[in-house]
């Protein structure tokens, strides 16, 4: 457990009193509406980026009261309870006991609280309440309550808990008038609940927290909320970065307390959280009244189908071939759009530099670079177009349900559904969206295999590969293309599998998951999440690519000759590619093609404009025909054709399975904070590739394939 030193400075941070903005964390349960209550108050007015020290994602934003103050929203991780199991969780907890020097402790807490479904969220809001701040309950999707028959009278929970209490439908901003006022309060009430403890515990955390005050000075109510996350759990300190540790006078003092609890009663925890519920069920009752059940929700009846064992998983395989199919069509005349720009723009300079090194390097390095990255954002948005509106609408809860027993199969979690499925547009967001994950180590096993889902980066490879294979044949190229995804993706269940046996041993956890109802997305929270998508993306690979192209540039071009030309042959990668010849020969490739596998290492889809620049195709980006036909035309020294169908074949498996891309490299170490597990996967998967490529090659060849 990390913690209390660093609260010292956090609690004595200005109040609303003092402070310029009021400052309210965001908290609720996953599937609360949490995010579009959020989006709600806060529209555009956002900042997205991490918190320092880890990979949590940080989200804030602004909102401005009835009397036009400037008000500061912190939307926390989504949480079902103050113990932290996951980053996630922990930066939650960090940020609500004012650990972070880098986030100020709240003022407030906003508890967002489905309200269909009340009883299970008022389990976190009850612990909320007991951490000394106001809390503002908010009892959102209160349309969805009434249309289930459920009744809630919002003043006897205000009466019974000591909160504020507004109801919201943040759906269509209904409600969020109210919350504004509430929040422009400068005299929002502490809250009453109280939870009658047994007797035994009582004792354990007036202890607790009494040892707590004599250590760090620290207020009464500040040092109880310490005390019972100490008290209540045992989280490693790797979770917690940038935070003071726990002075060891505390850590030694709680283990011995729950030591002793254990010692009395090896249950006392469960009965803790039993006790919780029995307490929350006389609120319940008093607040909350059901009517009978006639007939199933529209959302039963619809899970009816979309749940069903056989309907249910075919559905979600033709909704997944939709998608794919939207990313690779759709995207095709944007990504044409942007390719044009870049080309006017390289036009341009070209027209107005004089010829030269400067020239070379805006045109051929930086304008190639950046182009190359900005290319794919059609695809990013397309994708989390409908990542957005899939939860939007409750079916991202549904698919991760049904593909649970798949992935528990191969040791994944089945939250490793929607990270793998955005590796397929890109595998930098789906490495990024691991971080929902909860096992460290589920997190871990699913970034290393999510590369292996191929991206679209690798389509320009496929295509010019198979069509230098089979010139017009679409059954076999519609085979071949069907072969790559397929070897790559049972590739990556294949390595989950081994890791979880290995490296990773360990059983993955159950999922467990609250199933939203089915509602209408809100285009404006879709629209959010694409800005917020596109933001990051171009953020984080943009910049890396742009400097890796550069530095690409400058192998490709120096040394030059004495009329200062550049010859590809002599240049620093044409003499890494002849050096590398001996190693690649026995997988059918020359040094020409080492140069693109070099060079691809930026970015799979360099390996195109590599081999059209070297073989001198005119308008490489657009036909990739042309260029396929330069290839299929090629001859070594002694006559023989250097792309055979066998190299093709080759080719295109070392790119299924090679990494070949050092954007991913770096995520790779900005999510796992550290270059262990970056390296050891850019090793592995280039291992792997060159085995299965050389086995595809050598293997062909002695059952009489050229």
């Amino acid at each position: 457990m990390s913690a209390v030193s660093n609260t010292l400075t956090n609690a004595s941070t200005p109040t609303s009193s003092t402070r310029a903005e009021k400052v309210f964390a965001v908290v609720g349960n996953p599937n609360s509406g949490k995010t579009t209550l959020f989006n709600g108050l806060t529209g555009m007015r956002q900042k997205v980026g991490n918190y320092p020290g880890v990979t949590v994602e940080r989200k804030e934003g602004t909102c401005y009261s009835q009397h036009g103050h400037r008000i500061r929203l912190i939307d926390l991780p989504g949480t079902y309870t103050l113990t932290a199991h996951s980053p996630d969780e922990a930066i939650a907890q960090d940020v609500l006991m004012g650990r972070r020097n880098d986030t100020p402790r709240p003022d407030g807490i906003i508890c967002v609280a489905d309200a269909s479904n009340l009883e299970r969220h008022l389990f976190l809001t009850t612990q909320l309440l007991e951490l000394g701040l106001p809390v503002i309950l908010v009892l959102n999707m209160i349309d969805d309550a009434t249309h289930a028959g459920v009744s809630i009278d919002a003043q006897a929970l205000e009466d019974s808990l000591g909160v504020t209490v507004v109801q919201t439908q943040a759906r269509i901003g209904k409600g969020l008038k109210k919350l504004r006022l509430a929040m422009s309060r400068d005299n929002l009430p502490l809250p009453k609940w109280e939870f009658a403890l047994p007797e035994t515990f009582q004792r354990a955390l007036d202890a607790t927290a009494q040892r707590i005050r004599n250590v760090q000075k620290c207020p009464e109510a500040f040092a109880r909320a310490e005390a019972w996350l100490h008290l209540t759990e045992s989280t490693p300190d790797e979770l917690h970065p940038n935070v003071e540790p726990t002075p060891q006078a505390i850590t030694t003092f709680a283990q011995q307390i729950r030591t002793e609890l254990a010692q009395h009663d090896h249950d006392w925890k469960e009965r803790l959280v039993g006790e919780r519920y029995i307490q929350l069920s006389k609120v319940v009752q008093k607040a909350i009244e059901r009517k009978p059940e006639k007939r199933p929700t529209p959302t039963d009846r619809i899970d009816s189908v979309l749940l069903h064992p056989l309907w249910g998983g075919l559905i979600l395989g033709l909704l997944m071939v939709g998608i794919f199919y939207a990313i690779f069509s759709l995207s095709a005349l944007p990504m044409d759009g942007i390719d044009a720009a870049f080309a006017w723009l390289g036009d341009t300079v070209n027209a107005h530099l004089p010829a030269g090194t400067l020239r070379d390097l805006i045109v051929n390095g930086m304008i190639a670079g950046v182009g190359g990255v900005v290319i794919f954002l059609p695809q990013i948005l397309i994708l989390f177009f409908f990542v957005a509106l899939l939860e939007g609408t409750g079916y991202m809860a549904r698919a991760a349900f049904l593909l649970d027993r798949l992935m528990c199969k191969v040791g994944l979690h089945g939250q490793s559904f929607i990270p793998l499925l955005s590796s397929y547009a890109c595998a930098i967001p789906g490495i990024m969206a691991a971080r929902s994950i909860s096992s460290r180590k589920d997190r871990l096993v699913t970034i290393l295999v999510a590369p292996w889902m191929s991206c679209s980066a690798r389509l320009p490879v496929y295509f010019v590969m198979i069509a230098a294979i089979a010139p017009g044949a679409a059954w076999v190229k519609t085979a071949l293309m069907f072969f790559v995804y397929f070897i790559g993706t049972a590739g990556a269940f294949a390595f989950a599998f081994l890791f979880k046996k290995t490296l990773m041993r360990g059983e993955s956890p159950s999922l467990m998951m609250e199933m939203p109802p089915y509602r209408w997305p809100t285009w404006k929270t879709v629209l959010v999440v694409m800005l917020d998508r596109a933001k990051l993306f171009l953020k984080k690979a943009g910049t890396i690519i742009l400097g890796v192209s550069i530095i690409l540039w400058f192998f490709v071009s120096y040394p030059k000759n004495a009329e200062g030309e550049s010859n590809i042959a002599e240049s620093y990668a044409g003499q890494v590619g002849h050096a590398l010849e001996p190693v690649t020969e026995p997988l059918g490739y020359d040094w020409k093609v080492n140069i693109g596998l070099l060079a691809s290492f930026a970015a799979r889809e360099v390996f195109v404009s590599t081999m059209a620049i070297i073989y001198s195709v005119e308008d490489e980006g657009e036909d990739t025909d042309s260029l396929a036909e330069v290839l299929r035309g090629q001859k070594h020294s002694d006559g023989s054709p250097v792309f055979t169908p066998l190299v093709c074949l080759s080719l295109m498996v070392f790119y299924v399975f090679s990494l070949q891309c050092l954007s991913t490299v770096a995520v790779v170490k900005r999510e796992t904070n550290s270059w262990r597990w970056p390296l050891f996967q850019l090793a592995y998967m280039t291992v792997f590739a060159y085995l299965a490529a050389l086995a595809i090659y050598q293997g062909g060849r002695l059952l009489g394939f050229s």
